[in-house]
Parts: C-alpha cells; sequence; structure tokens
C-alpha cells in the first residue's frame, strides 16, 4: 500500500503524490509566540513530525518549512501588559517553544522562517493581489476583496460566501464585512515597516501565504496545522494565493484538538498545561508517546490518569530494549513490520503502529522466556526501528540524554549493588537473607530474573 493522507480541501483520503518525484514539500503553521507552549500548542508540531520521519523512512527528501509568528495582535498587546519590548517578547517565547519542540524530540524544520524576515515577500504578494483586481488600499490598510474571488471562497472550510464571519473588528475602509485584512496600517506605538501605501504591519493570513511560496515555490505538497486554523486563517491563506496566481498546497492536513473538560486547550479558556510544569511530572518521551500514539485527527482528553498509562505502556517497550540489549551486547535498528507500514500508509495510523510495536514486544519477550536470544535481537531490533519512526526509539541519543534515563541509570547503580549483595549471599548459602534482598527489590517495583549470565532486573508494569 503506498501512502494515504485525509485531505481537507477534498474531504476525502487521497494517495500521496508529491510534485516532483523523492521530493516532499510541507509548510505547517508554527506558533505565534505569545507566551509559554503547552500541550496542545506542541501537538502539531509532533504529528507532523512523525510524518516527516516516515516519509524520510519512505525514501523521500523532506523539506518541511515551521513558521514563527513573531509579530501579531496578541504579541503586542502580551508584551504592553509586562512593560516589555514586543521583539523581546517574542524572541523569549520563540525560545521556549523551540526548547520544548527539542525536548519532545522533534527533527529540526529544513528552514524557520519569522515573519518579521519577510516583509518584502509580503508587499509583493499584496502587489499581485491589487493588479489581479483582489484587494484594495484604503486609509493605510489593505484588504482581500472576497467576492472578487467569488464561490470558490469557503471551499477548504465549507463555509458559505453568504455568512462569512472574518472575526475581525470592524473597519471604515472595508467595502465589504466578508473582506480580511492584508495589511494594517501603522498605529502609535506600534512597530510597522514601509510600504507603497504607508507603514504598517502585516495581517496574519498573508505572512503565511507569503512565506510558504518564498521557501516552497508557488505550487507545493502539504500544508499542515491545526484544526482551528481551517477558518479563517488557511481558508485565507488558500483564497489569497490562489487569487495571486498560485496553486498553493495540493494536501491539506489538520489535526485535532487536545482539551480538557471538552474544551479545546487555549490560554483563554485558563485551562493551560504549560509543557515545563507538565515535565515535571512525566519524561518527555513518555508525554511524546501519549501525544503521538492517538491518531492525529482524533481530540486528545487530556488526563493526568492518561499520562500515565502512556507513561507504563512506553515503559514495557523501554524495559524489554534494554533488556535485550543488556542480555546480549547492543542492539540495532533493523526492520519495520508489515503490520506498521501498513498503519502509517493509512493516514498515520499512528494507534494500529504502536499496536504493532507491542505486539513485537510481547513477540520478544515470549523469545526471552524460552531463551531465544536471537529471536528477541531480532523483535528489539525491529522494535527500534518502528519507534524510530515515532521518535521513540528508547535506545537514541535523545532519550538517552534525557533526565528520566539519567534516574534509570542511578537507580540501575542501586539495585547492582543489591543484587551483588544476594548474589554473595547464595554463594554463601545465606539463602534467606538472598530471598529477603529479591523480596524487597520486588516490593519496590523491581522484577528479578535469574539467568545462566546471572541476575537481571526490569521495572514492573504499572
Amino acid at each position: 500500500m503506498s501512502l494515504h493522507l485525509h485531505d481537507t480541501a477534498t474531504r476525502t483520503t487521497r494517495e500521496f503524490h508529491p510534485r516532483c518525484d523523492g521530493v516532499a514539500s510541507i509548510y505547517v503553521c508554527g506558533a505565534t509566540v505569545q507566551g509559554v507552549p503547552h500541550v496542545g500548542h506542541v501537538r502539531s508540531g509532533l504529528n507532523f513530525d512523525v510524518l516527516r520521519r516516515w516519509l524520510q523512512h519512505s525514501g523521500y527528501d523532506v523539506r518541511l518549512v515551521r513558521n514563527v509568528t513573531d509579530i501579531d495582535d496578541k504579541i503586542l498587546t502580551k508584551a504592553a501588559e509586562a512593560g516589555r519590548p514586543w521583539w523581546e517578547w517574542a524572541a523569549t517565547h520563540e525560545r521556549a517553544f523551540e526548547s520544548a519542540y527539542d525536548r519532545l524530540g522533534c527533527l529540526p524544520p529544513s528552514v524557520l522562517p519569522r515573519a518579521t524576515g519577510h516583509v518584502t515577500q509580503m508587499i509583493d504578494l499584496i502587489q499581485r493581489l491589487i493588479d489581479k483586481g483582489h484587494a484594495y488600499a484604503s486609509g493605510g490598510d489593505v484588504y482581500f476583496d472576497v467576492a472578487s474571488y467569488g464561490e470558490e471562497y469557503g471551499r477548504l472550510s465549507g463555509q458559505r460566501l453568504d455568512e462569512v464571519q472574518q472575526g475581525e473588528s470592524l473597519a471604515s475602509g472595508k467595502r465589504d464585512p466578508r473582506d480580511f485584512t492584508l495589511w494594517k496600517g501603522a498605529k502609535p506605538g506600534e512597530p510597522s515597516w514601509p510600504t507603497p501605501w504607508g507603514h504598517g504591519r502585516p495581517g496574519w493570513h498573508l505572512e503565511c501565504s507569503a512565506m510558504a511560496t518564498f521557501y516552497l515555490g508557488g505550487e507545493f505538497d502539504i500544508h499542515g496545522g491545526g484544526l482551528d486554523l481551517v477558518f479563517p486563517h488557511h481558508e485565507n491563506e488558500l483564497a489569497q494565493s490562489n487569487a495571486a496566481g498560485d496553486g498553493f498546497a495540493q494536501y491539506w492536513m489538520h489535526n485535532a484538538w487536545v482539551t480538557m473538560s471538552g474544551e479545546k486547550m487555549s490560554k483563554s479558556l485558563g485551562n493551560v498545561l504549560s509543557i515545563p510544569a507538565v515535565l515535571e511530572r512525566a519524561r518527555a518521551v513518555e508525554l511524546r508517546y501519549y501525544l503521538v500514539t492517538p491518531h492525529y485527527r482524533s481530540t486528545i482528553e487530556f488526563s493526568e490518569a492518561g499520562l500515565k498509562e502512556a507513561a507504563s505502556a512506553y515503559g514495557r517497550i523501554e524495559n524489554f530494549v534494554r533488556k535485550v540489549a543488556d542480555r546480549t551486547g547492543s542492539v540495532e535498528p533493523g526492520e519495520i513490520s508489515d503490520d506498521f507500514a501498513k498503519a502509517l500508509d493509512d493516514d498515520l495510523g499512528t494507534p494500529q503502529a504502536t499496536a504493532a510495536v507491542h505486539a513485537a514486544v510481547r513477540e520478544g519477550n515470549a523469545a526471552l522466556d524460552r531463551g531465544d536470544d536471537e529471536a528477541a535481537r531480532v523483535a528489539a531490533a525491529s522494535v527500534r526501528a518502528m519507534t524510530g519512526v515515532l521518535g521513540l526509539d528508547p535506545l537514541s541519543p535523545q532519550w538517552a540524554e534525557d533526565s528520566g534515563n539519567a534516574a534509570h541509570d542511578a537507580l540501575g547503580e542501586a539495585v547492582r549493588l543489591v543484587l551483588e549483595q544476594r548474589q554473595k549471599a547464595r554463594a554463601e548459602r545465606d539463602f534467606a537473607t538472598a530471598d529477603l534482598l529479591r523480596d524487597r527489590l520486588q516490593e519496590g517495583g523491581i522484577a528479578v530474573e535469574d539467568t545462566p549470565d546471572g541476575p537481571t532486573w526490569t521495572l514492573k508494569d504499572g
């Protein structure tokens, strides 16, 4: 089976055919850097990181652009409330987002463009739209003329043209309330850039169209982002880009929300779980497992119980791979299973792909139980390959340096000392002491197994 992806624009799951053989081009709407990243923010980055890894595993040269919106009404408001320069506020939180992506194992994008670095491209796009009769200047602002684009407007989101509500504040210069802002005229105390229509700053929708086409061309493969961006952001991107003469994205992919109490996680709802706060309660790899295991188009209802269950499930994978490595030596990534490949080719079916990983773990543990180390090594190698695609390989340098693994190593040293005492007691035929030491480890959640090569230990499930 070849890769099939659900396309929001056609409401169908379509076979993926890149514009250029062997190359996959992806634009992902990144953060508006107004504050500290929360779990809902990073889900999109993780989902598209899995897509990028699967495309790379499948032999594609992936060119992924993830932008930074560093000029925006919310950024200006937050910075003013904090009494800090807007550019410093944006830069501070851009670093916080990149730190979160790094800690959760996202591969760095091919390029990470900032909106403020691409004003020239935005001005060029506005001029193209004005020349084609799809935009107009008014009192220092520039607007996109939705009516000029006709019935094509709304085909991504399903909006009816006669019911469009842009969510923008009223403006006297608009010819039609459905029109949306491309360029905002300068206001006192706000940053601005010179243009043929006066000083001002870009509108949000304009920024992404300009950056996407500058780096990936007028037509590229995949545009991704959160479900909340379908309208008005992505609808307006599509409209202005097509109206300017660009084919723009051939596939539109949208990940679902992370919710709490049934509501989308957002700052305005006050139900934010920041990444630094969550990582005080779980390892980064465990949070990644929790967020990438559900299908990207399914909503995640965040809960502490769910996070704990994910940590336990990942622990079973991690314990198996480490156990095989401890018993047989280094384990290199091997072959992925057919079930795993079929799952990811079917619109990134990560639940089924994860099930294939756990199936290999069970087979590998069964091989260990019957003393078949070679079969266990093959299973562990497959697990490493599959978890590598998901960004979850327990033996990767990313997670070997994780603070949780440092704790695992420290625990291992303590357990080793107890096992040495137990081995000494057994050698002296002091079986009562040996059994007592084993029982104490059992009570502490450490399972001990005596093998011909000596005792081994693992963390018990739960």
